[in-house]
């Protein structure tokens, strides 16, 4: 496996600094930003907003860091992340108002704009229940002065680690009549998050106010906004946070409805496969996710893996879905593997919703396996079995398939593909 900047600065900082033998010896390891800086700068070395992020040394050891004032660090086996939990699927259609111009809630390109889009168009007041809510915190500040317990989970039970002025960011808070809100707002899709992000926050507010604070985490992507509450229900314990209410929001535009999608799969032109992989790519959302984020900036193969909730592998998956498709394409720059999006990508974001929506299905239904699936799948009334969709794959000339094992397994990609093709139809119904 490659290894991340993140691997080979780490590496070099536990040799130095002796950290797994201190970790055994006390069961943490405190280091300061200018000891990290020496290999690498700490706001990059430091960043794991997912589980998958932290470097291989930290996952081999079963290790998280947390950050206790604004130069100092402390590593241990702590419980740092929680994983996601959708409560229910569906998506509630809110109207945008109609007098707001400077939004195109139709392109949001960044984190601060979806969660403004969210407040201006009564998302968040629906989701709190409040319609009193104002804009009122928000940015980087000082964590103040508190402790907390965390689970260490190499010995199964709490330990306590006291932070001194952190520096914390919070991407929005809105005052209501009774509670203060405190958003976390992401523009990618994960599985998890690092709890810190809400519970930092939610320790300075609660000491400072009487209302009571209430922890979301937002996830912005292709139209949909996902909010998440959560309750520490101890407020002195880090892991305490549990899963109050999800639900999932979209602004209203035009439907797809099954006329649309039959009139793409009957009348595109089937274009030969392309000699590359056929995807191995599962969530067709993880792969718009990943194209919202190419549009804003090219990345390279490290930044998508460090810094996406993908591991090296998913990132060559995916990448490679996009370029199966025509989107993303690859190019190398100072040693580098660079991912940006093509024209015809780009083009995808310059155009509204529906209209976008309709082309990555066009682009897909070119593909003989999906357009043939989708066509039997109208046929029978089901998703094909399969064995059938294997028949079908193994019809189409696939770039460099060969194996019945590996047929099989990308015949999962088919099958998720076409199924959030007709999921667009039951969004507009429900």
């Amino acid at each position: 496996m490659n290894k991340t900047k993140n691997d080979l600065a780490w590496e070099k900082l536990f040799d130095k600094y002796n950290i797994m033998h201190e970790i055994e010896n006390k069961g943490f390891f405190q280091i300061e930003s200018k000891d990290i800086n020496e290999f690498r700068e700490a706001r990059l070395a430091t960043k794991f907003d997912h589980k998958s992020n932290l470097p291989k040394l930290f996952k081999d050891n079963n290790l998280s860091i947390l950050p206790i004032t604004r130069g100092s660090y402390i590593i241990s086996s702590f419980e740092a992340y929680k994983e996601f939990s959708e409560l229910n699927t569906e998506i509630i259609r809110i109207s945008f108002p109609y007098y707001i111009e400077s939004i195109d809630y139709e392109n949001i390109t960044s984190e601060s704009i979806a969660i403004n889009c969210a407040f201006v168009s009564g998302i968040l007041s629906d989701f709190i229940q409040d319609d009193k809510l104002l804009p009122t915190v928000s940015g980087r500040m000082s964590s103040n002065e508190f402790s907390f317990y965390i689970n260490n989970t190499n010995i199964n039970r709490d330990v306590v680690v006291t932070v001194s002025n952190s520096q914390i960011e919070i991407d929005g808070g809105y005052e209501g009549i009774d509670s203060l809100a405190l958003i976390e707002a992401k523009n990618s899709i994960s599985e998890d998050f690092l709890i810190r992000q809400l519970y930092y926050p939610f320790r300075l507010w609660n000491q400072k106010i009487t209302k009571r604070i209430i922890p979301v985490f937002m996830v912005y992507s292709n139209g949909v906004f996902t909010l998440y509450e959560y309750n520490f229900q101890e407020p002195d314990n880090y892991n305490s946070l549990v899963l109050v209410k999800q639900k999932n929001y979209t602004l209203v535009q035009d439907d797809i409805n099954l006329n649309d999608i039959k009139n793409i799969l009957y009348n595109v032109n089937i274009i030969e496969e392309p000699r590359i992989q056929f995807p191995q790519a599962d969530s067709i959302k993880r792969l718009i996710n990943l194209c919202e984020l190419l549009n804003n900036n090219e990345m390279t193969k490290e930044e998508i893996t460090t810094t996406y909730d993908f591991n090296p592998r998913q990132t060559n998956y995916y990448t490679d879905a996009g370029r199966y498709l025509g989107i993303i394409d690859k190019k190398r720059e100072d040693g580098e593997v660079v991912y940006f999006l093509t024209d015809k990508g780009k083009n995808l974001f310059k155009v509204n919703l529906k209209t976008r929506q309709l082309k990555f299905i066009e682009l897909i239904l070119k593909h003989n396996a999906f357009n043939k699936t989708l066509k039997e799948y109208f046929r029978i009334g089901e998703m094909p079995s399969k064995d059938e969709i294997v028949r079908i794959m193994k019809e189409s000339n696939l770039y460099r398939i060969s194996s019945d094992s590996t047929f099989y397994r990308r015949s999962q990609t088919i099958s998720s593909w076409i199924n959030w093709i007709l999921d667009l139809v039951n969004q507009s119904l429900s």
